[in-house]
């Protein structure tokens, strides 16, 4: 049907603003500011970068949330539960990143008075700014965590819809099965290796682009019958 391939490369074109604008905000505009070791003062110097991070993140929440929706009536054609619940993670993991978001506008606010006020008040603001710190890097590595939920349903309904190549979907479903893993051992201290995340980076660029030139299947007929 030419209208599921028209409708994969539009979803295409969504999830390659999600990825570069996911890597903009993450790793140019947050990871060397937020993450840095005088995150005080240097957060404040780049405030701009971090209010646009936060902005970029948050339509990337919402374009998830409306890919699942789109999704919603083509994978209920082959499974309704694994489609409701691929919306249901997509608006959780919205909010996981609203809530990281909330913090990072917070240590903003506190990097912008330690910059005032920084001479008067250093030990309440370098106290208040490591609480923050800890209080975001809890925030981001949850939200981070969450995020596998509905990118793995996502792979696992491709999977079973035959909608995509079963190399594109199983290469994914492993890929965010190794970010999982890492996300819940670097929570517990235990990082094995941030290198288990590179297989979720180039797996959520071939799927936008495969969509793009290749649009989904068609549903077979039997699917049709059903």
């Amino acid at each position: 049907m030419n209208s599921n391939k028209a409708i994969g490369r539009i979803i295409g074109v969504l999830f390659l603003i999600i990825f570069a604008s996911g890597v903009t905000a993450y790793q140019v505009f947050q990871g060397p500011v937020l993450f840095s070791d005088n995150y005080l003062t240097s957060t404040s110097q780049n405030s701009n970068q971090i209010i646009i991070s936060v902005l970029l993140l948050f339509l990337n929440g919402i374009l998830s949330v409306i890919i699942a929706a789109v999704l919603l009536p083509i994978f209920k054609r082959y499974n309704t539960s694994l489609a409701f619940l691929y919306l249901a993670f997509s608006i959780l993991s919205f909010i996981a990143v609203a809530i990281d978001n909330i913090n990072s506008l917070s240590m903003l606010e506190v990097s912008l008075e330690y910059s005032k006020n920084g001479n008067d008040t250093a030990t309440i603001l370098n106290t208040l700014g490591s609480l923050f710190y800890k209080k975001h890097w809890w925030s981001h590595y949850l939200s981070l965590l969450i995020s596998c939920f509905p990118v793995f349903v996502l792979y696992y309904n491709l999977f079973i819809s035959k909608l995509i190549p079963k190399i594109i979907s199983i290469v994914g479903i492993i890929a965010v099965l190794l970010m999982f893993i890492e996300m819940l051992f670097s929570i517990f201290g235990q990082s094995i290796s941030m290198n288990m995340l590179l297989p979720i980076g180039l797996i959520q660029l071939v799927l936008p682009l495969w969509l793009i030139f290749k649009g989904l299947k068609s549903p077979s007929l039997e699917t049709q019958a059903k």
